[in-house]
């Protein structure tokens, strides 16, 4: 559209989300009729002609996910474009690349990712999404196994209850080594005022099943929402140290909060109980706004507490000084329990398995070898795993049927086995009690071992 207006082909009128400039006033122009590119349309980047051999590799912060940033080059990819969930108030989700939603498939993905990999050599990718969806990283990962493609990628996430443990692992596996994520507040009340749609017990939990897979947790942290109280603020900084103690959370880093003009925050203050403050110098993108907050604390005082004491915790000391050695002003004491998120992590996980979870083998085939266990004939099945080979013994005709079902359960099988199929598998080779064998000790072993359920 800019070429055309610039060549004389195309009026003001017909430009798309353009701002211009005449006679000292600045239009919008935004032809509707004009639809976006779909995301299947936009195309592979073309790292062809760029000498990737010569650009510097720079560590500009201690950090963890900071430093995954800069120090290397990966390949860049997005999922979706937008945000699926496209609620928070403190986000600009009235823009059209937050609010505009639109995801690729896992095949496409895939078919860039080798198109990418062909012309590079590298195989690390950063997909750029502002919240890559769970269903579509599923996916993805199943995609990627199925091609046996070896590569290592990390993403921005929603610490949505979708990621259960079996999930963790199978991303883990398709080579996830990081995720970054919004705990922001780390308070339930103004969790809810955000409408982030999480709350700190299942961030936790997510936080847990992600480190126990092995990937890396980076949290993005907020301070100075609107409302927020002192009491809130030195419970939210409570809450992570817990984290980082629990060993949960591996990289984080504190944000003071900036209302911006296109978030709900920026287009309705009052609901939020702060006021604009008007600029005294207008700006052409004037986009971050000052204001007021008449019912909160003073938030920039903790700014070097929060920085100060996350640092610490990130290179796991400091645990044990209280929070108010942190600050050289009076802060009061927390009221979150000293074993709050040990606590939410030992808490059993209430997940129900369902007919239509997909049930995936991430391990070896078997070698089977019979065996007497007092007068009951049992099949030992022995499996190399990644780490140590482990047995499982099983009843001679159920060990003979999960032989036959496993190479079933590896991705790349012409259809996905859902728990519903194999337990009319499991009926029409006249075995009984499918249930009991799902939830008994040597099924247990093998979910230990890769055998996901998602």
């Amino acid at each position: 559209n800019l070429l055309e207006f610039l060549e004389g082909k195309r009026s003001t009128a017909g430009l798309k989300r353009t701002f211009v400039y005449h006679d000292g006033t600045v239009y919008y122009f935004n032809d509707t009729k004009q639809k976006d590119f779909s995301q299947k349309e936009t195309g592979t980047p073309d790292y062809s002609d760029l000498p990737l051999k010569k650009y510097l590799s720079v560590i500009e912060i201690a950090n963890p996910m900071h430093r995954l940033w800069s120090d290397g080059r990966w390949n860049k990819l997005t999922l979706a474009h937008g945000c699926y969930w496209g609620k928070c108030t403190f986000c600009d989700i009235s823009l059209d690349y937050i609010k505009r939603y639109e995801p690729n498939t896992a095949k496409l993905i895939c078919d860039r990712i080798e198109t990418i990999i062909a012309q590079t050599g590298e195989r690390g990718f950063h997909f750029v999404d502002e919240a890559a969806p769970p269903a579509l990283m599923k996916e993805l990962a199943l995609e990627i196994l199925r091609r046996k493609l070896v590569i290592s990628w990390w993403t921005n996430i929603r610490f949505e209850k979708s990621f259960t443990s079996d999930l963790c692992i199978l991303l883990r596996e398709s080579g996830c080594i990081a995720v970054s994520g919004g705990l922001e507040v780390a308070s339930d009340r103004l969790l809810k005022l955000i409408d982030k749609g999480v709350t700190v017990e299942q961030v936790t939990k997510v936080a847990a099943n992600l480190t126990h897979a092995g990937i890396m947790v980076h949290a993005y942290l907020m301070h100075g929402f609107p409302t927020q109280t002192a009491q809130e603020t030195i419970d939210s900084m409570e809450v992570v140290r817990q984290l980082f103690e629990a060993g949960v959370l591996q990289s984080g880093f504190w944000h003071r909060f900036a209302m911006t003009a296109h978030s709900p925050v920026g287009i309705n203050p009052q609901a939020f109980n702060v006021r604009h403050i008007p600029n005294a110098i207008p700006t052409f993108a004037n986009n971050d706004l000052e204001y007021l907050d008449e019912t909160g604390c003073d938030h920039d005082a903790f700014c070097d507490g929060l920085r100060k004491s996350l640092f610490n915790y990130m290179h796991g000391i400091g645990f044990e000084f209280s929070l108010q050695e942190w600050f050289d002003f009076h802060v009061p004491k927390t009221k979150i329990p000293t074993s709050h998120i040990e606590t939410i992590i030992g808490a059993p996980d209430a997940r129900t398995i369902r007919a239509d979870n997909k049930i995936v083998w991430l391990g070896t085939e078997p070698v089977a070898r019979k065996t007497i266990k007092g007068k009951k004939e049992k099949t030992e099945l022995q499996f190399a795993g990644k780490k140590a080979d482990f047995t499982v013994s099983f009843g001679i005709k159920e060990a003979e049927w999960l032989q036959r079902v496993l190479p079933e359960l590896i991705p790349g099988h012409a259809e996905p086995m859902t728990i519903s199929r194999m337990e009319k598998s499991f009926e029409e080779n006249g075995l009984e009690h499918f249930q009991v064998l799902l939830h008994g000790k040597s099924f247990q072993v093998l979910r230990e071992n890769g055998l996901v359920i998602i």
